[in-house]
């Protein structure tokens, strides 16, 4: 290698699992552009750094998306950012409403509402399906957990990019989409500071209302901790899900046989749904920082390295997923690296999952089959999550 990869080019947004191969084979640890981070590409080295919270710490996600010139970014202080034990006390605030038993109480309202979206949607047209089918769904589905106004809904995926993807993909030069971005940050304290107001006079059942009653070490949040909270609630439901949906029905526009086979044996559901997270995971890297000197692949990382722990390649590395860039339905083996590893193993992985299965059940209840559009797909420009920003798509009822 006689240049650094660039983890923002055209050619790597579109398509990085060549370039992915490329840096298992010949790279595994290396400086990429922009900002010369250190990207891990193997699986075992990716499984190594988020297994050792101690040797990488969480606090390079905060700093990956609070720049200097942002001014603060409550997702940035969130326990998303943060190491054990910290991260542990504050997590076990939400982690119930996140369980087994939490997922059947809320299944036949996001059913209810997966049928009321699909059936809205215009038939043998086209129809760029990521806003009310990809997007309207999970911004629902995370917007009634945490009692937010239904007005609001469509808002929500764009504050979930300008906070994350839209800090890092910003160049020195962009005043105008840095402006977006503080904008952004002002727009959601503000309405969750007079959410938190509003539920402090009139607490209803909802997860604002848990936190505000929620005690750490006995003391109650701040409104800083507060909004923070809210802030990962809301990006953590947004970004997987609609990305994940999104790239399923990439998946079965290429692969027709599979949405004949899924539509006859919804039992199927499951692993398929497993299988679109590996095979084009939602999250593709995650922010670290060395606390220490450490040796990772072969190289010497100082302390205060920054990482880029590229999930998206591991989930794509031949020594764990043999034939890892085709598809397999009946694939066997681990598929969890799509929602973290470890302690920051994602709370909302059986809520996305939930939302995956119910959100395709619509569907093929409604459609007997889809195609693509006339216009060509596109995918979103960022660092740490890859879908589609827009997937023109034909509904056919026969």
């Amino acid at each position: 290698m006689t240049s650094r990869y660039n983890v923002l080019s055209p050619e790597f947004r579109t398509n990085p699992y060549p370039i992915y191969a490329d840096m298992r084979r010949d790279a595994p640890v290396c400086q990429v552009d922009p900002g010369g981070m250190w990207a891990v590409t193997r699986h075992d080295d990716v499984l190594f750094v988020l297994k050792h919270p101690e040797l990488f710490s969480s606090r390079g996600f905060g700093l990956a998306v609070n720049p200097p010139w942002l001014g603060g970014n409550p997702f940035a202080d969130s326990m998303i950012t943060l190491d054990p034990p910290q991260h542990g006390r504050l997590r076990a605030l939400v982690s119930k409403a996140f369980g087994t038993f939490a997922m059947a109480r809320v299944e036949p309202r996001v059913r209810a509402f997966a049928e009321q979206a699909v059936a809205e949607l215009p038939r043998e047209q086209p129809v760029d399906i990521m806003p009310p089918y990809a997007l309207r769904i999970p911004a629902f589905v995370i917007g009634d957990l945490m009692g937010l106004s239904p007005s609001l809904h469509a808002r929500l995926k764009r504050w979930a990019d300008l906070i994350t993807g839209g800090v890092t993909t910003v160049r020195p030069d962009e005043h105008d989409r840095k402006q977006l971005a503080r904008d952004a940050v002002a727009d959601l304290r503000r309405y969750f500071g007079e959410l938190l107001q509003e539920r402090r006079r009139a607490p209803a059942e909802d997860l604002v209302s848990d936190l505000l009653t929620a005690k750490v070490d006995g003391e109650a949040l701040t409104e800083d901790e507060l909004i923070a909270f809210m802030t990962l609630l809301l990006v953590g439901g947004i970004e997987t899900a609609v990305n994940m949906l999104g790239t399923s029905l990439v998946v079965l526009l290429e692969r027709p046989e599979l949405w004949e086979k899924l539509r006859a044996d919804r039992s199927l559901l499951p692993a398929f749904i497993d299988e679109v997270l590996r095979y084009e995971p939602p999250l593709h890297a995650v922010p670290r920082t060395t606390t220490a000197e450490v040796e990772l692949g072969g190289v010497k990382l100082p302390k205060g390295a920054p990482l880029l722990v590229m999930v998206g390649s591991a989930n794509h590395d031949e020594s764990q997923f043999p034939d890892a860039g085709q598809f397999h339905l009946e694939r066997p083996g681990p598929k969890n690296l799509p929602f973290g590893h470890g302690v920051h193993f994602c709370l909302g992985a059986q809520l996305a999952r939930l939302e995956g299965r119910l959100a395709l059940e619509a569907l093929f209840d409604h459609a007997r089959r889809i195609s693509p559009g006339p216009e060509p797909m596109a995918w979103h420009r960022t660092l740490l999550v890859r879908g589609p920003s827009s997937l023109p798509i034909v509904l056919h009822s026969s």
